[in-house]
């Protein structure tokens, strides 16, 4: 069926979307890229659009709606997930589903069967999700051999470190979430486990119950029970072990909580006759039985923004409920014609035909329509559209059964005595991290992580620097007359339109990033969706940098409050990461023309350099730092001198230098000036106990110090401290891609991506 010809539609594309596509989802020949998104699409349409014949439907009838996937693929109104778009007609034999939970048993068999499964998965592109609540806690007795069980946190290690070996073919990397119950015996372990730095590989989360939900109001201990023997073992402080949970996910971003009782009591259970939820894909958003997949799919709803002729925006709900109706369509046939991993995944989700329509262009469409953010007014229309689809999506689903028979549980299901559903949830706000890419739109119900930033090209003749800004405030920009290609460089530097002068005041109210909206309405929005939402809501609550551990508590109790399934917090920076990941991106065309020469060899020093020296007062004396730089006039290294040699300061002080040297002399993508730009930005403004100095020349503490040297000397500060006319330092928007190198690697929608190049690690 490839071979009929496409219809004549064409999309319009935007520069990263062909990147991303080019680089992940079209069909290659031999390395070359054969195939247009146009082709893409139709591929993708005609193959899903099959299933309909096994409902007897005819050829003519089978072309006639693939042509309509395909128009609204193209025209950006709707996009299945990656999977989906990456395997569907490539005859490769990968499956079309983004997420799977895995049973975990507490057997060694078992917890290894589980290890094969997840790795048939990750080879496919999918994610997991396993509990691993069943295990019996750490130093039980194994009565098979009398030795004793390690617990559920090793587990956990061994299936993150067989995740890192898997490879993906370059198209998606594997993604996991582990769950505990919070009464299992080992809970306090697995909250800290991430502490470390280790287990990269797992988002992690607290199934946290209502019991001890009531705990935590009342100020009370509950029970902690062994999962093998049923027996209580010990009591915890709910305040106490919450305390934990709170403290580890201000320091990490891990772990969540997912109120498991909840999500069993709701609709994301469809069926809890025949089993109950003990996870959720990795994105949180995703609750699954073992063995079950879902297949997702998400409405650009910016897309149905209407301009009528007095000049005010509406929403165009009649053109939105078709999509809406042609979206549930695709997603039924999506589960006829997926090839599954694995028979048992097979058995069960064709029991259930769970599917899940959410949304993508959130920001974009309130932008649009002139709407803050943090407004009532936006929580109001929240309420208002997903009301909308999921009434329009289940309805479509009721006629789906008519005419195909609902699914085979349904007559143990939560709607056995209503009208007959082909799907046992219809509904999913799901992470659209590189499809909102493609379709040019804000990710998801997410704010804009960045209104405008940097991306940055070595080239011959030096580094360049290109802006790339948010389509839909460079359009609303220049309608409303205050764009300028100034103004854009500016706000890339700054990250935000706050403080810059000039601005129209309705602009700085509606055009917020998501660092500049307050965690309560992060939440709030989350549970505005939640309540028309089947399954959960994929969304990370940003907190900036200097968010206190009361913040991410109040966060999680406001969440329990108003009705989410789940809740993920992200401290700015709280992950700790390093900034400079050397060597990790596969491609040796994303290396400078020196690291390419040398990919393995840290920079040898040159018999003479030369360089300056800048005296500079601290809070523990008066330092001098010296920087270095190579004929070319790139930094190539920084001593640092504060006190006396052999004393405790002159120890810090010199490591600061070296590290900073060796990081300036590794083999890496970014330039030097850019690296150092790097290290300016996580020294800068790091506080100490007595910091000297008054205003803008204020010195918190060594490093601080050290940070405005440095960016004095590559031109970022005035002599005096001060920041140059014009605003801020550069702000990094986010941490170092490992694939492109970009300052743009940001967590959001429970995921971390590139809004530069679309890599992602979900």
């Amino acid at each position: 069926m490839l071979s009929e010809a496409r219809p004549a539609k064409v999309g319009t594309w935007t520069e990263p979307a062909l990147r991303v596509l080019r680089e992940r989802y079209l069909m290659r020949d031999g390395g070359e890229v054969v195939e247009t998104p146009e082709e893409m699409c139709w591929r993708v349409a005609l193959s899903i659009a099959a299933g309909e014949a096994r409902y007897g439907r005819s050829p003519a009838a089978v072309r006639e709606i693939a042509s309509a996937f395909y128009d609204i693929m193209v025209d950006g109104y709707f996009l299945p997930n990656s999977p989906t778009l990456m395997n569907a007609g490539k005859g490769n034999g990968l499956q079309y589903s983004a997420c799977y939970v895995l049973p975990v048993g507490d057997s060694m068999e078992e917890i290894f069967d589980s290890v094969k499964a997840a790795a048939i998965i990750h080879k496919s592109g999918g994610g997991t999700g396993f509990a691993f609540s069943r295990l019996r806690p750490k130093d039980d007795i194994v009565a098979s051999t009398g030795g004793r069980a390690s617990g559920p946190v090793s587990f956990l290690r061994v299936f993150n470190s067989a995740t890192e070996a898997v490879k993906q073919g370059g198209t998606r990397r594997g993604a996991n979430m582990g769950i505990l119950k919070v009464d299992h015996p080992d809970i306090l372990e697995f909250i800290e486990c991430k502490l470390d730095g280790g287990i990269t590989n797992f988002n992690i989360s607290v199934a946290a119950t209502d019991t001890f939900m009531d705990a935590l109001a009342a100020g009370t201990e509950y029970d902690l029970s062994n999962p093998h023997s049923g027996q209580v073992v010990d009591r915890l402080s709910a305040k106490e072990v919450f305390e934990r949970i709170v403290r580890a996910a201000w320091r990490t971003g891990d772990p969540g909580m997912v109120f498991i009782d909840r999500i069993n009591a709701s609709p994301a259970n469809p069926t809890p006759e025949i089993g109950m939820v003990e996870a959720t894909n990795p994105c949180g958003e995703q609750p699954l039985l073992p063995n079950e997949a879902c297949n997702l799919g998400s409405l650009n709803v910016a897309k149905f923004a209407r301009r009528g002729e007095s000049g005010e925006w509406s929403i165009d709900w009649d053109e939105m409920e078709r999509v809406v109706r042609l979206a549930v369509r695709f997603l039924d046939d999506v589960i006829e014609m997926n090839p599954y991993p694995l028979p048992e995944i097979d058995a069960t989700v064709k029991a259930n035909r769970r599917i899940g329509l959410g949304i993508m262009g959130w920001a974009d469409l309130l932008f649009t329509l002139g709407m803050s953010y943090d407004s009532q007014e936006a929580i109001d229309l929240a309420d208002r559209l997903m009301a909308f689809v999921k009434e329009k999506s289940h309805d479509q689903s009721a006629k789906l059964a008519e005419e195909r028979g609902p699914f085979p549980n349904w007559s143990r299901s939560i709607y056995q005595n209503d009208r007959p559903m082909r799907n046992s949830t219809v509904t999913t706000i799901a992470p659209t991290g590189t499809i909102s890419m493609i379709a040019g739109c804000s990710s998801g119900i997410e704010p804009i992580f960045a209104l405008a930033f940097e991306h940055r090209v070595k080239q011959p003749d030096g580094e360049r620097v290109l802006t790339f800004v948010n389509e839909t405030f460079e359009r609303l920009a220049k309608e409303q007359g205050f764009y300028s290609d100034a103004l854009m460089q500016e706000i890339a530097r700054r990250g935000t339109l706050h403080g810059i002068p000039g601005i129209p005041e309705t602009a700085g109210r509606v055009f917020k990033t998501s660092h500049e909206i307050a965690f309560e309405w992060h939440v709030r929005h989350q549970a505005a969706f939640q309540r028309y939402t089947d399954n959960g809501v994929s969304k990370t609550i940003n907190l900036p940098n200097a968010a206190t551990e009361e913040d991410v508590a109040q966060a999680y109790r406001l969440a329990w409050e108003v009705g989410c399934l789940g809740i993920t917090v992200f401290r700015d920076g709280c992950k700790g990461e390093q900034v400079l990941n050397v060597g990790v991106g596969s491609k040796k065309e994303a290396l400078s023309p020196a690291a390419a020469g040398q990919a393995a060899v840290i920079r040898p020093r040159p018999r003479s350099l030369k360089g300056s020296t800048y005296r500079s007062e601290t809070p523990i004396g008066t330092a001098f730092i010296t920087v270095n730089e190579t004929h070319d006039g790139d930094p190539f290294e920084v001593f640092v001198q504060v006190g006396k040699g052999g004393s405790d300061t002159m120890a810090v002080a010199e490591a600061l230098g070296r590290l900073i040297s060796l990081t300036l002399r590794l083999p890496s993508p970014l330039s030097a000036h850019r690296r150092l730009e790097e290290v300016i930005s996580q020294l800068a403004r790091i506080g100490g106990g007595q910091p000297t100095g008054f205003g803008p020349g204020k010195i918190l503490s060594l490093p601080d110090a050290l940070a405005r040297t440095l960016a004095e000397h590559i031109g970022q500060l005035k002599p005096s401290g001060e920041l140059p006319p014009g605003g801020e330092a550069r702000k990094r928007i986010g941490d170092l891609c490992k694939e492109c190198g970009q300052a743009t690697f940001v967590y959001e929608e429970g995921c971390k991506k590139c809004l530069s190049c679309g890599f992602n690690e979900c």
